[in-house]
């Protein structure tokens, strides 16, 4: 009889086993399904464009929606929203090039960097100093 009790004692310790080894298979398949849902929050994050893609994309939208040249970008902010740029346009081209007709857009975009709005801000000759810029004088 001694025998069987070791028999069932070594039965009962592979049951338990067995029980921990499916147990830890468990927990390692919600670990890993818990890292998938962190590569794919992480990755609907990362989604969001880099700051070089938003520039291009926004002059390129301004291009096409007002038909003028986006020549630079002056500014440029990250906000909650998405981001604020201000776009140097050439709006009126003139013979010498100094007396072109430039504006600055201010350019709203979302998150994803898609154009929202925009307005000029001013319009100035490409020849001209910003007063803005030399101390208002």
């Amino acid at each position: 009889m001694a025998m069987s009790n070791t028999n069932n004692t070594s039965e009962s310790q592979g049951s338990q086993q067995s029980s921990r080894k499916t147990q830890k298979s468990q927990e390692a398949q919600k670990q890993q399904e818990a890292q998938g849902a962190q590569r794919s929050q992480e990755s609907q994050e990362s989604r969001r464009p880099r700051p070089m893609e938003v520039l291009r994309e926004a002059r390129a939208q301004l291009a096409e929606l007002t038909g003028m040249t986006a020549e630079s970008v002056s500014s440029f902010e990250q906000t909650e929203e998405g981001w604020t740029l201000e776009v140097e346009v050439l709006e009126l081209e003139r013979v010498p090039d100094t007396m072109s007709l430039m504006a600055s857009y201010q350019v709203e975009l979302d998150a994803e960097g898609q154009l929202t709005g925009y307005r000029r801000a001013r319009r100035y000759e490409r020849g001209r100093a910003d007063a803005r810029g030399s101390g208002g004088r």
